[in-house]
């Protein structure tokens, strides 16, 4: 599991903050806010469609994904969440889930009762914005998912899944010397590619060959950022960060 060296209130703040302009008063009411934790083992799922939460989650370590199935049980991962992501916002207005939340590896999830988000949000009306920022980033980044998996190659579209990665983790603080942990599997990856399993395999033997990543059990380490940028076609903008993600 990925440890952060923040506390679950530390860590809302810092996220909110790449993407918001926080005042002192409204850091001081975030602290204030009640978050329960608990510790998920991989492979489960958080919320399911059809439920109706009745309060948010907030991954403070580990990764966890939104996925979907077909009938007959195939699997497209949606969104990768990432420490600091609340991947079921919108259940804060959406009456039932239409997704599934998961984690992909053992994690810590701090949960936000919507009462008490609602009563903040009150309180400290620019918070709203905050959030509904927050939501709006999540869709630019599935818009851009869209376009990675419907019309770049699978060469390219790994690499620009890695910076994405890379430049998220960065954010909150999770990258240390131009590497990171990266516990999704293979098959998790395809999944979340639209690519089979050996096929994945392959793209990043190739990026590994190239010089793009080495790697070391879940340890991904970038030798040059700037060649797997270009290989990736990878553009920053979408995530709409406040300061310059990695230079």
């Amino acid at each position: 599991m990925t440890n952060l060296l923040y506390t679950p209130n530390q860590l809302l703040i810092r996220k909110l903050e790449t993407i918001f302009d926080l005042t002192d008063e409204e850091k001081k009411a975030l602290m204030a806010l009640r978050i329960q934790t608990s510790e998920i083992k991989k492979k489960r799922d958080i919320v399911s469609i059809g439920d109706s939460p009745f309060q948010c989650c907030l991954i403070l370590e580990g990764f966890a994904c939104v996925y979907k199935l077909t009938i007959d049980g195939k699997r497209q991962i949606l969104a990768l969440q990432l420490p600091g992501d609340i991947p079921d916002l919108q259940s804060l207005h959406l009456n039932m889930l239409d997704i599934n939340i998961a984690s992909i590896t053992p994690c810590k999830l701090g949960f936000i009762q919507h009462e008490d988000l609602h009563t903040l949000c009150e309180r400290y009306p620019r918070l709203i914005a905050a959030f509904w920022r927050e939501t709006l980033v999540q869709a630019s980044i599935f818009r851009e998912w869209l376009l990675n998996n419907g019309q770049r190659d699978s060469y390219t579209r790994i690499a620009h899944l890695i910076c994405e990665i890379m430049v998220r983790l960065n954010v909150v603080g999770l990258v240390h010397n131009s590497s990171f942990d990266m516990p999704a599997t293979q098959d998790e990856l395809a999944d979340a590619t639209g690519m089979t399993p050996v096929h994945m395999n392959r793209v990043l033997q190739a990026l590994r060959a190239n010089g793009l990543i080495s790697n070391h059990k879940n340890k991904v380490t970038v030798p040059n950022w700037d060649k797997l940028k270009e290989t990736g076609q990878f553009e920053s903008l979408y995530l709409h960060l406040l300061n310059k993600p990695i230079s």
